[in-house]
Protein backbone atom coordinates (compact mmCIF):
# COMPACT_ATOMS: atom_id res chain seq x y z
CA UNK A 1 0.00 0.00 0.00
CA UNK A 2 1.38 3.43 -1.27
CA UNK A 3 0.33 7.35 -1.40
CA UNK A 4 -1.63 7.94 -4.75
CA UNK A 5 0.65 10.35 -6.73
CA UNK A 6 -0.27 11.79 -10.13
CA UNK A 7 2.37 13.70 -12.60
CA UNK A 8 1.69 14.87 -15.97
CA UNK A 9 0.46 17.95 -18.06
CA UNK A 10 -3.44 16.64 -17.26
CA UNK A 11 -2.63 17.33 -13.42
CA UNK A 12 -3.58 20.87 -11.92
CA UNK A 13 -1.21 23.79 -11.84
CA UNK A 14 -1.94 24.41 -8.12
CA UNK A 15 -4.18 26.10 -5.79
CA UNK A 16 -5.33 29.34 -6.29
CA UNK A 17 -3.59 32.18 -4.32
CA UNK A 18 -2.26 29.36 -1.91
CA UNK A 19 1.66 28.57 -2.59
CA UNK A 20 2.10 27.01 0.78
CA UNK A 21 -0.79 24.47 0.06
CA UNK A 22 0.63 24.15 -3.36
CA UNK A 23 4.32 23.52 -2.28
CA UNK A 24 3.12 20.85 0.19
CA UNK A 25 1.31 18.72 -2.56
CA UNK A 26 3.53 19.14 -5.56
CA UNK A 27 6.95 17.77 -3.17
CA UNK A 28 9.21 16.29 -4.92
CA UNK A 29 7.36 16.70 -8.63
CA UNK A 30 4.26 14.67 -7.99
CA UNK A 31 0.77 15.70 -7.04
CA UNK A 32 -0.17 14.01 -3.61
CA UNK A 33 -3.55 13.11 -3.30
CA UNK A 34 -3.40 12.13 0.12
CA UNK A 35 -5.22 8.70 -0.80
CA UNK A 36 -4.02 5.27 0.00
CA UNK A 37 -4.14 2.55 -2.51
CA UNK A 38 -2.85 -0.70 -3.98
CA UNK A 39 -2.26 -0.84 -7.37
CA UNK A 40 -2.93 -4.56 -9.11
CA UNK A 41 -1.16 -6.43 -11.54
CA UNK A 42 -3.65 -5.31 -14.48
CA UNK A 43 -3.15 -1.76 -13.84
CA UNK A 44 -6.07 -0.36 -11.37
CA UNK A 45 -5.50 1.20 -8.28
CA UNK A 46 -7.89 0.68 -5.75
CA UNK A 47 -7.82 3.29 -3.16
CA UNK A 48 -8.01 1.90 0.71
CA UNK A 49 -8.15 5.24 2.71
CA UNK A 50 -7.26 8.32 3.19
CA UNK A 51 -3.70 9.05 4.58
CA UNK A 52 -4.62 11.36 7.32
CA UNK A 53 -7.62 8.32 8.35
CA UNK A 54 -4.90 5.80 9.43
CA UNK A 55 -5.08 4.97 12.64
CA UNK A 56 -1.69 3.64 14.08
CA UNK A 57 -2.32 1.58 17.48
CA UNK A 58 0.95 0.18 18.85
CA UNK A 59 2.54 -0.87 15.60
CA UNK A 60 -0.74 -1.45 13.56
CA UNK A 61 -2.15 0.75 10.68
CA UNK A 62 -5.20 0.36 10.91
CA UNK A 63 -7.78 1.21 7.62
CA UNK A 64 -10.90 3.02 8.91
CA UNK A 65 -12.46 2.51 5.95
CA UNK A 66 -12.16 -1.38 6.91
CA UNK A 67 -13.45 -0.82 10.16
CA UNK A 68 -16.85 1.34 9.13
CA UNK A 69 -17.64 -1.37 6.89
CA UNK A 70 -17.61 -3.93 9.65
CA UNK A 71 -21.08 -1.43 11.20
CA UNK A 72 -22.42 -1.09 7.67
CA UNK A 73 -25.84 -1.45 8.90
CA UNK A 74 -26.17 1.90 10.45
CA UNK A 75 -24.16 5.03 9.39
CA UNK A 76 -20.74 5.30 11.07
CA UNK A 77 -17.56 6.76 11.25
CA UNK A 78 -14.21 5.32 12.55
CA UNK A 79 -11.72 7.70 13.89
CA UNK A 80 -8.39 7.42 16.50
CA UNK A 81 -8.99 8.28 19.91
CA UNK A 82 -5.34 8.69 21.85
CA UNK A 83 -4.53 6.24 24.27
CA UNK A 84 -1.58 6.67 26.58
CA UNK A 85 -0.44 3.41 25.92
CA UNK A 86 -1.32 2.47 22.48
CA UNK A 87 -0.80 5.99 20.83
CA UNK A 88 -4.46 5.43 19.51
CA UNK A 89 -7.08 3.09 19.13
CA UNK A 90 -10.14 3.14 16.88
CA UNK A 91 -12.92 4.96 18.23
CA UNK A 92 -16.58 4.43 16.80
CA UNK A 93 -19.71 7.22 16.21
CA UNK A 94 -22.60 5.82 15.52
CA UNK A 95 -25.94 7.23 14.21
CA UNK A 96 -28.33 3.76 14.58
CA UNK A 97 -31.06 3.83 12.15
CA UNK A 98 -34.70 4.55 12.40
CA UNK A 99 -36.30 1.67 15.32
CA UNK A 100 -32.99 0.26 15.56
CA UNK A 101 -31.14 -0.57 18.53
CA UNK A 102 -28.04 -1.69 19.84
CA UNK A 103 -25.28 -0.67 22.54
CA UNK A 104 -21.70 -0.48 22.49
CA UNK A 105 -21.26 -3.92 23.60
CA UNK A 106 -22.90 -5.05 20.82
CA UNK A 107 -21.36 -3.07 18.19
CA UNK A 108 -17.78 -3.99 19.79
CA UNK A 109 -18.83 -7.67 19.70
CA UNK A 110 -20.06 -7.87 16.10
CA UNK A 111 -16.70 -5.98 15.13
CA UNK A 112 -14.81 -8.65 17.32
CA UNK A 113 -16.38 -11.20 15.64
CA UNK A 114 -15.11 -10.06 12.22
CA UNK A 115 -12.26 -8.14 12.41
CA UNK A 116 -8.90 -8.68 14.51
CA UNK A 117 -8.47 -7.55 17.71
CA UNK A 118 -6.27 -4.72 16.98
CA UNK A 119 -8.98 -3.13 14.76
CA UNK A 120 -11.96 -3.80 17.50
CA UNK A 121 -13.42 0.00 18.25
CA UNK A 122 -12.60 0.36 21.95
CA UNK A 123 -15.05 2.99 22.39
CA UNK A 124 -18.44 3.95 20.93
CA UNK A 125 -20.36 7.01 20.68
CA UNK A 126 -24.18 6.87 19.77
CA UNK A 127 -25.63 10.24 18.04
CA UNK A 128 -25.97 11.99 15.19
CA UNK A 129 -23.15 12.49 13.16
CA UNK A 130 -21.60 15.91 11.36
CA UNK A 131 -21.86 16.40 7.98
CA UNK A 132 -21.28 19.09 5.28
CA UNK A 133 -24.58 20.71 3.26
CA UNK A 134 -23.90 17.69 0.38
CA UNK A 135 -23.85 15.50 3.11
CA UNK A 136 -20.18 14.39 3.35
CA UNK A 137 -18.52 13.20 6.55
CA UNK A 138 -16.85 15.90 8.24
CA UNK A 139 -14.13 13.52 10.45
CA UNK A 140 -12.30 16.08 11.49
CA UNK A 141 -15.12 17.70 14.15
CA UNK A 142 -14.99 13.56 15.33
CA UNK A 143 -11.39 13.49 15.37
CA UNK A 144 -11.63 16.59 17.83
CA UNK A 145 -14.39 15.42 19.89
CA UNK A 146 -12.64 11.86 20.22
CA UNK A 147 -9.21 13.81 20.79
CA UNK A 148 -11.37 15.87 23.38
CA UNK A 149 -12.46 12.43 25.34
CA UNK A 150 -8.66 11.89 26.18
CA UNK A 151 -7.26 8.58 26.78
CA UNK A 152 -9.48 5.54 27.02
CA UNK A 153 -6.40 4.24 29.10
CA UNK A 154 -5.96 6.88 31.71
CA UNK A 155 -9.49 7.83 31.85
CA UNK A 156 -10.97 4.32 32.65
CA UNK A 157 -8.09 2.11 33.11
CA UNK A 158 -7.87 -0.11 30.58
CA UNK A 159 -11.64 0.10 30.24
CA UNK A 160 -13.64 -1.08 26.53
CA UNK A 161 -16.37 0.54 26.70
CA UNK A 162 -17.89 3.88 26.41
CA UNK A 163 -21.32 5.45 25.88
Amino acid sequence: MGEVMFRGNTVMNGYFKDLKATEEVFAGGWMRTGDLGVRHADGYIQVKDRLKDIIISGLENISTIEVESVVYSHESAVVGRPDEYWGETPCAFVKLKDGASADAEEIIGFCRARLPDFMVPKSVVFGELPKTSTGKMQKFVLRERAKAMGSLFMNGGGKMLEI
